[in-house]
């Protein structure tokens, strides 16, 4: 019973939870009339159970940088043996696919190629620089287009799905920074730890302005309601704000902050996307 808090751990529960509501959001988005909230649910959940599998292997793969990085993390403590975290592994993903069968046919085969994707992210992938960052980035984006493919309509997933891609770009990359010290010493090829932290601040302000005008597309284009125009406001004003503060500021505790900005940041996205595909108007 001692070990579960630890399994808990290595999930990432916060990630989860983001991949959780990323997909039941997308599902609720790309519904019609009808909500069909039972595959919403299961598709969610399995969705969040290959994120939670993809943190496992990747702490496995991640052992010796997290001695440096991240001691207090459940296997570089040794609160969790490698063996464990591998077998954990294994049934977490069974479960994931066991679940997308209950969805579709379309589902269980996404959840069967993310798996095996993400696997090859945290063996190979991830060690060619900005190239695994996106990949992350895709699966994040690629949470979305899962939601709407359990629901049958994808469609209305591709904003979303952008703008989550975009936004964990971002974020993948301020974690890389965050990094350098420990990816450094391992020999870990990283983007920062190539061509360092400020080239790095330049790439992450290039493709944060991107992600603003990115996100007036719908306004522009009538795409979205009126609360969207308005509920997008914050979203830029943290955005402006996380340009500034990362220009100036590259110190790991600050990198901290900004990425937890970026979670919040995406999360009052979802939510102003929501609002506006749904037609909402004053």
């Amino acid at each position: 019973m001692k070990k579960i808090k630890y399994y808990f751990q290595i999930i990432r529960p916060i990630n989860f939870i983001i991949t959780f509501a990323s997909i039941f959001v997308a599902g609720i988005i790309c519904s019609g009339l009808k909500i069909v909230w039972v595959n919403i649910i299961l598709a969610s959940l399995s969705g969040g159970l290959v994120g939670a599998a993809g943190n496992v292997i990747n702490d496995i793969y991640d052992f010796e940088i997290d001695k440096i990085n991240r001691p207090q993390r459940p296997l570089p403590s040794g609160n969790l043996s490698k063996n464990r975290a591998l077998y954990f592994y294994y049934l977490v993903n069974i479960i994931a696919l066991i679940i997308a069968t209950q969805i579709n046919i379309f589902s269980f085969f996404i959840v069967i190629i993310s798996e095996i994707s993400i696997f090859f992210y945290s063996l190979k992938l991830k060690k060619i620089p900005l190239l695994g960052n996106f990949v992350v980035s895709f699966f994040t984006g690629f949470a979305f287009i899962f939601g709407g493919a359990s629901v049958n309509n994808i469609d209305n997933s591709l904003i979303p799905a952008v703008f989550a891609l975009l936004i964990n770009f971002i974020r993948e990359i301020v974690k890389d920074i965050e990094d350098i010290k420990g990816d450094t010493k391992e020999s870990v090829i990283t983007f920062p730890a190539i061509y360092g932290a400020k080239l790095s601040v330049k790439i992450i302000v290039y493709l944060t302005l991107m992600l603003i005008l990115l996100t007036l597309i719908p306004i522009a284009y009538n795409i979205y309601g009126k609360v969207y125009f308005y509920s997008i406001i914050p979203v830029n004003s943290l955005l402006l704000y996380f340009i500034i503060k990362i220009s100036n500021d590259y110190s790991q505790s600050n990198l901290m902050k900004m990425s937890s900005l970026l979670k919040l940041n995406m999360v009052l996205g979802l939510i102003s996307i929501y609002f506006g595909i749904k037609g909402f108007n004053f």
